[in-house]
């Protein structure tokens, strides 16, 4: 064989059994870190609490993170400021309505810059956000558009619930307490500028009720579930009608001990029992779920509180809604 062809086939061997040692170097890490190609220098590398090595026969994963995947909310959706647990009108200025503003900016519903002032623009853009999302219309800023918004505040956290009393406390006009009420120097503080005399006072954010007798003692207070929506219309009204059981406006529940102070284009709203279904006679909610909004305007109460509340609230007495 001529000498130059057999140094081309050493060569070629040589070759051959080189790469082949390496391939077997390589493959009997069994996964080692030098096995694996480094990412290019683009690539952010592996965080250091993927393990190292794997299983024989074990496919390679790559631990780089896929974008999409996040756990808990989007930081960038979260929300820097909330506004009163109260309506806001047109014609308001305040830092209230500069929240409003930014929360309307930011998802483009208006342009410019906040400016603290609910004027005729932000009207505007309020009524194109409920337009859209299919609320009530009526330019101003309550619950449900707050809530739309983000900028509602946690309800839970302006409920002040306290302990429950004693097996056969009574009230000051001698009734029985729920589980939710209170009396006298046990019952929360009176909200202020809730008017005088005798009367009942529902604090929405609180979802509060205190019966005052004419000393200015509190009688009686009580948590409630109020309204999901925006038609408890603050201010001052009166007791008008009383039913020792109705129907709801849908006819799917029965109402015990309604209380009416309100008139609305659907129907009324007052205090009463907690609702009964008709059909299986099971109720709407339990005790212990009063203090959350769950109605859709009227005030439910547990069965101690609506039987006070029957006596006490004759027709003509003031109601303060704030």
């Amino acid at each position: 064989m001529d000498s130059s062809v057999h140094k081309k086939q050493l060569t070629l061997l040589a070759v051959i059994l080189l790469v082949s040692a390496v391939y077997f170097v390589g493959s009997a890490g069994g996964g080692d870190s030098a096995s694996v190609p480094s990412a290019p220098s683009s690539v952010p590398s592996a965080p250091s609490s993927v393990p190292s090595t794997m299983a024989p026969g074990a496919s390679v994963v790559s631990a780089i993170p896929i974008p999409g995947d996040l756990v808990g909310d989007d930081p960038a959706e979260a929300t820097t400021c909330t506004i009163p647990s109260k309506t806001l009108r047109p014609g308001t200025t305040s830092e209230a309505v500069t929240c409003l503003q930014n929360a309307l900016i930011k998802i483009s519903f208006l342009q410019g810059e906040a400016t603290g002032s609910f004027d005729a623009r932000t009207q505007a853009a309020v009524v194109s956000l409920q337009t859209k999302k299919e609320l009530f219309v009526d330019g101003t800023v309550g619950r449900e558009t707050a809530i739309t918004l983000g900028i509602w505040p946690d309800e839970q956290l302006l409920v002040v619930r306290t302990s429950p009393p004693a097996k056969g406390a009574v009230d000051l006009l001698g009734f029985p307490l729920s589980s939710v009420a209170s009396a006298g120097a046990d019952a929360p503080v009176l909200p202020a500028n809730s008017g005088s005399g005798r009367r009942l006072v529902f604090e929405r954010a609180g979802q509060r009720v205190w019966a005052i007798g004419k000393d200015e003692q509190i009688v009686r207070s009580w948590l409630v579930s109020g309204s999901k929506y925006n038609n408890e219309t603050p201010g001052t009204h009166a007791v008008y009608s009383r039913s020792e059981i109705t129907t709801a406006w849908n006819g799917k529940a029965f109402l015990r001990k309604m209380v009416r102070w309100l008139k609305t284009d659907i129907g009324a709203i007052g205090f009463h029992q907690i609702p009964v279904r008709r059909d299986d006679n099971t109720v709407y909610q339990t005790e212990a779920e009063l203090g959350s909004r769950l109605s859709g305007g009227c005030q439910r109460q547990a069965i101690f509180d609506a039987t006070f509340l029957w006596d006490f609230a004759k027709i003509g007495t003031p109601v303060v809604v704030l």
